[in-house]
């Protein structure tokens, strides 16, 4: 090995490492906004990147005793890195195809794309793992120095793959974007292993100058571009926690995050009623024992409060009462403020998750609202025993829960499980469904309480819409469902209660 080639290896390794995590942190982004970011698509990602890492790993090494010069191992990087930069323009059209079959529930449409996108990610990845390997075979000049060097370049690699994690996640994506993401992890390594290419055979370097030029002419021909088209797109970012789109149609404006299966909020300048989900929150205070006006409504917290339209309900229909909204994402808190009118004085935002903020809350409330979803999942410490003692520590002598819970025809598995959880810790569980849609409200109540509380209190309402919101409640009210799983933090399988839901209701659709 050529005298000062050392720095130039450890280099490689270290960048090697930042590369190979970076891209698995950034290909979960790409799926996101198609496939959403729930514990499977985790896992398919984080698998298969290992997979191809441990073939990486096998190769190299053989690769390395076989052909053990420094301008194979950079050209091997070089390869491996200018494929890492193309990979989010190759697979658009793919992943276009997988919003396609999501809309349209169609499995082969979706599970298709799906597979072919993680295929990309096998030649860039498994030409990453080669670099640690051929990097100590490089590096070692005599055997008994195999172990030190092994050592020194597997640390580097590892420090290189913290660092690429912390830089990806904090900086990169929520800064550039998910697609930029990938042109930055790309160049960071080309450009270092083409100089090193360059001083081992300088004229095969020349050759390889288009691939740093392509990467770039590709980021510039995407600049502006929406990741994931849709019509009526008025604004569209990522954060370090989502992909966040705002559409405008007829007038409304809705807020879409990650593969966009349902809508988080929605805003009319004017309207009082909003329609659905939300409107059926505001019932959630008039299961009380009768009769119960509206002004003991006096304080709220929102779990999960996307761009603010149920705090904007309350506040219409009960008055400007102290409202805490507790939101896990700043990015979707400023699109709220700019987008979805969440000026209220009476709003106090924090951002942080909502049961780690409830936990340090003093106050207590009247009604305490859990709308969290990251769709089609709950996030799961939202749903057990210790999570809602925590919420009734913080609920008034005649204070509610109100929960958004998902469910498919005839499935009601996610809902008996938490309903049988809420009582655990409340008397009395009611359960609305929401018309033309995949969801229940469920309402736990402090005091002892029945459903014909509802209907008492309907008829004291003065304010007409009000009691149209409370029709609607009453026309869908049902029967708690029996026989659910009770969640702890012990033991909460919300996701695959979900999975089996969905699945059951694909294969329905496809018979």
């Amino acid at each position: 090995m050529r005298s000062g080639e050392s720095p130039w290896l450890y280099l490689t390794a270290f960048l090697g490492g930042a590369v190979s995590l970076g891209v698995e942190l950034a290909a979960s982004r790409l799926l996101a906004p198609f496939f959403g970011e729930s514990l499977p698509v985790w896992a398919a990602v984080i698998g298969l990147i290992l997979l191809y890492l441990t073939v990486g790993y096998f190769l190299g090494g053989r690769w390395a005793d076989r052909s053990p010069h420094p301008d194979i191992l950079y050209e091997i990087a070089v390869w491996g890195t200018w494929l890492v930069g193309i990979i989010p323009f190759v697979a658009r059209p793919v992943l276009l195809q997988a919003a396609e079959g999501m809309a349209r529930f169609n499995i082969p449409l979706t599970v298709g794309p799906f597979v072919g996108v993680l295929l990309l990610f096998a030649a860039p990845i498994t030409l990453l793992g080669c670099l640690s390997p051929f990097v100590i075979r490089l590096l070692v000049d005599r055997v008994e120095e195999t172990g030190r060097v092994a050592g020194r370049v597997y640390a580097l690699s590892t420090v290189g793959s913290l660092s690429g994690t912390l830089v990806t996640v904090f900086g990169l994506i929520p800064a550039l974007g998910t697609r930029s993401t990938f042109v930055v992890l790309s160049l960071s390594l080309l450009l270092p292993a083409l100089v090193g290419l360059a001083r081992a055979r300088p004229r095969r370097a020349v050759l390889y100058l288009w691939m740093p030029l392509t990467v770039v002419a590709l980021a510039l021909w995407a600049h502006g571009r929406p990741l994931k088209p849709q019509a009526g797109v008025i604004y569209e970012t990522e954060s370090a926690h989502h992909y966040i789109q705002v559409v405008e149609r007829g007038g409304w404006r809705y807020l879409y995050l990650n593969e966009g299966l349902g809508i988080h909020s929605a805003y009319r300048p004017g309207v009082r009623r909003v329609g659905g989900t939300w409107d059926l929150f505001l019932v959630a205070p008039l299961f009380n024992p009768p009769p119960f006006s509206h002004d003991r409504v006096r304080s709220m917290a929102m779990v999960g409060l996307a761009g603010g339209t149920i705090p904007k309900l309350y506040t219409t229909f009960y008055g400007p009462i102290p409202i805490d909204g507790i939101e896990l994402d700043p990015a979707v808190v400023r699109v709220g403020r700019k987008y979805f009118g969440m000026t209220e004085t009476n709003l106090q935002v924090t951002v942080g998750d909502g049961r780690a903020v409830l936990a340090r809350s003093p106050r207590r409330y009247s009604v305490v609202g859990v709308d969290a979803y990251r769709l089609p999942y709950i996030p799961w410490h939202l749903t057990t025993v210790e999570f809602f003692q925590e919420v009734r520590r913080h609920l008034e002598e005649d204070g509610v829960v109100a929960v958004n819970v998902g469910r498919t025809t005839g499935d009601d598995h996610l809902v008996a499980a938490i309903a049988a959880t809420l009582r655990v810790v409340f008397p009395t569980v009611h359960a609305v469904d929401v018309p033309n849609s995949f969801n229940t409200i469920l309402v736990a109540t402090i005091q002892p309480t029945t459903a014909e509380n509802l209907r008492a209190n309907r008829e004291g309402l003065v304010d007409p819409d009000l009691r149209a919101i409370a029709d609607e409640a009453l026309a869908n009210l049902r029967p708690v469902p029996e026989g659910g799983i009770v969640l702890t933090d012990d033991r909460a399988p919300v996701e695959a209660i979900t999975h089996a839901m969905i699945l059951a209701y694909l294969a329905g659709r496809l018979e």
